[in-house]
């Protein structure tokens, strides 16, 4: 079957229309979603008082940016923290939750991860099986890690056996990342910061939020989570942001961090924006609603892909805490197909055939699709995998859910 412009095999159309129709009330709850958090960051660019003028390029040590402490405001509001650090100096996700763990960590503090062992970028930060000079070991900093039980949930029992008065952080991740556990939801972030808290009253409980904005109505600043990293080419920017990262929460720890970025006493008052600014306004101001047509992606995705009889998580009926589908596809074949359906969707090297190839850090092979405006943009339209069992593809992102829609169903023609 054609449309006006691509040739979809017909079994795979049907399916698709199929799975619309199975989907349609999960569209209609993402719809409301972004619909509050849209108006909510509509409010915060009021609140925040954003002009044009604050889209002027500041130089040297940007003292008096009234744009760069707006964008702040903005992010701390809609993310319900009494502070924020956003600049486009962050090279990514990582950069700024290793600014937040060095900020706010000292000598012989006690980090755990009640989420299991952190996305690999980050344990060469916490120097976990690595001798990377710099490392938070390095200084001292000891971490433990509480690993999920076997169904991918939050082991809450050994919390409360290995949290203690003394734990200086208790860190959670969000996503689900590369692996098949549940990503947590708002609910599961307050039982977390609940119980930390209640077990060791001072210590900080800190999110890697990444993937997980505006897919909830609820922000990690109302859960009981006291500081919070990000990166802007993913969810929050919008897919307008080049670059970027923020960190957010109480605003002694955010002043930390910040002192971390810059120095000591200069924290937050120094850090020229070179004319960035306008591109990260733009494209948080767009983030909830780009955030909600990826979610959209990502539900039609797991619809179709069930109706293909390949497994799929998390499944189109059940409410979502990131922006990540996961498809399990049976076989190197089709793991292969499929990201290369995906490249030809793209509006950037449409024309390149993905192949797999032996990415440092991996035990096997991993093949990547994107064709984004901005280079690894999580928010846009992009899919990757390891070539090993479970054959299963991360698929994230979606400036918007028509062409989204068409990437999975020209993926899926290659596997059919």
């Amino acid at each position: 079957m054609n449309t006006s412009f691509y040739t979809i095999k017909p079994e795979i159309q049907k399916a698709a229309e199929k799975a619309m129709v199975l989907c349609r009330p999960y569209l209609e709850r993402t719809d409301e979603i972004t619909e509050y958090n849209q108006q909510k960051m509509l409010k915060a660019f009021q609140k925040a008082r954003v002009s044009e003028s604050c889209f002027t390029a500041s130089t040297g040590y940007g003292y008096g940016d009234r744009g760069r402490d707006a964008l702040d405001a903005v992010f701390a509001d809609v993310l319900d923290t009494e502070d924020a650090l956003v600049r486009h100096n962050f090279c990514s996700g990582t950069h700024a939750l290793t600014v937040a763990l060095f900020g706010v960590l000292r000598p012989n503090d006690t980090m755990i991860s009640v989420t299991g062992l952190p996305y690999d970028t980050l344990q060469g930060v916490i120097g976990i099986g690595s001798s990377y000079s710099g490392s938070l070991k390095d200084f001292g900093i000891c971490y433990e890690q509480i690993d999920l039980l076997s169904d991918g949930t939050v082991d809450f029992e050994t919390m409360k056996q290995r949290i203690t008065p003394t734990t200086k952080m208790v860190y959670i991740q969000r996503s689900r990342g590369y692996s098949l556990r549940p990503t947590l939801r708002a609910a599961e972030i307050r039982k977390i910061a609940n119980l930390a808290h209640l077990l060791a009253p001072n210590c900080i409980v800190m999110l890697d939020n990444c993937y997980g904005e505006f897919v909830e109505k609820q922000a990690p600043g109302s859960l009981g989570v006291d500081l919070m990293a990000g990166s802007l080419i993913k969810n929050p920017g919008g897919g307008i942001a080049p670059t970027g990262g923020y960190i957010a929460g109480r605003h002694d720890l955010v002043e930390q961090c910040s002192y971390r970025l810059t120095t000591p006493g200069t924290g937050k008052e120094i850090g020229c924006t070179l004319g960035n600014s306008r591109e990260l306004f733009m494209g948080a101001f767009n983030a909830p609603h780009v955030t909600g047509e990826a979610v959209k992606t990502a539900i039609f995705t797991s619809a179709l892909y069930d109706l293909l009889n390949f497994g799929v998580t998390p499944g189109y009926d059940e409410e979502r805490g990131d922006i990540i589908q996961a498809i399990l596809l049976e076989n190197e074949q089709n793991l292969i197909r499929f990201c290369q359906g995906i490249q030809q969707a793209s509006p950037i090297d449409s024309f390149v055939t993905p192949e797999p190839w032996d990415m440092p850090g991996y035990d096997s092979k991993v093949i990547m699709a994107a064709g984004a405006f901005t280079l690894g943009s999580s928010i846009e339209l992009s899919a990757d995998a390891p070539l090993r069992e479970p054959y299963a593809v991360w698929m994230q992102g979606s400036l918007n859910f028509h062409t989204g829609k068409l990437g999975a169903m020209l993926a899926a023609s290659g596997i059919v």
